[in-house]
């Protein structure tokens, strides 16, 4: 499937998801939100890969929202309190395409390089992985166009480093340094340019792929889960996930290939059926 905002290859469990505008520095306009909409959704619900990477062309990974949508009017304008109610949903709708990457049955890994600043760091903050080239920075601009970051930053990334700096970012506008960030812990890891981040992206990709993709998911469930709730629930909530993906077969394969000194062969997760759909 061809798309304008994105390029999408898929290969050897992997599915590689590169945003495909950099002549407008990746910016995001209403096609944007759309595609990703749509790739997320059919990523999650056919399972065709084990593993996604995003990354993206050009000199920066995203300039964040296109200012082009305040330009011609494609945000809702302000209006009385019947008006708003409709921006509350619009802004929900923003949101829970970037919890799909939260949500996603797979690992997600940001491949960054440049300016990853507005909309860019609130996508990155939903992926499980980050890594990016030395010359990325990060930036919470909405606070410096007189707006409120709102489709996750603010509640994400003091998750990530300590709130105290992501109140500095967020009240400030400054721009955060890839060197920095790792040190924050923001990023895993930081490269020399922008190929090595991807082919690093790529080669964890890989090394992931090669695990039981139904111990993976309950994995990313788990620590999903925990950010949230205390030990005592997080390690209930671990019990009744083991309970279900646990799988001997799983277990006998990975001894087997092991002491084979070959690659283990697991079942891939299988696609979500549509509730309803004739059999």
């Amino acid at each position: 499937m061809t798309y304008r905002s994105f390029a999408l290859e898929t290969a050897d469990k992997i599915a590689h998801l590169r945003l495909n505008r950099p002549e407008n520095f990746n910016a995001m306009d209403g096609v944007f939100w759309r595609e990703l909409d749509e790739i997320l959704g059919r990523l999650q619900r056919d399972a065709p890969a084990r593993v996604l990477v995003i990354s993206s062309s050009g000199k920066h990974f995203c300039a964040g929202m296109d200012l082009a949508v305040f330009e011609h009017g494609q945000a809702i304008p302000e209006g009385n309190a019947a008006v708003r109610t409709a921006l509350h949903e619009q802004i929900l709708q923003l949101q829970r395409t970037f919890s799909r990457l939260e949500a996603l049955r797979m690992p997600v890994i940001a491949a960054i390089q440049g300016a990853c600043v507005g909309g860019a760091l609130d996508m990155v903050t939903a992926c499980d992985i980050r890594y990016a080239a030395q010359d990325a920075f990060f930036c919470v601009q909405e606070i410096n166009i007189g707006l409120v970051a709102d489709v996750g930053t603010l509640q994400r990334l003091p998750r990530l480093i300590p709130e105290a700096v992501a109140r500095e970012y967020a009240y400030s506008g400054r721009r955060l340094p890839a060197a920095r960030a790792r040190e924050l812990g923001l990023l895993n890891e930081v490269f020399s340019d922008r190929a090595a981040a991807v082919e690093a992206a790529l080669a964890l990709a890989r090394e992931i792929a090669g695990k039981s993709p139904a111990a993976i998911w309950a994995s990313k469930q788990a620590i999903n889960y925990a950010r949230e709730h205390t030990v005592a629930d997080s390690l209930q909530q671990m019990a009744l996930l083991q309970m279900g993906v646990w799988q001997s077969r799983d277990v006998s394969e990975a001894v087997r290939a092991n002491a084979e000194k070959r690659s283990a062969r697991f079942d891939d997760l299988a696609p979500v059926p549509t509730f309803g759909a004739a059999a």
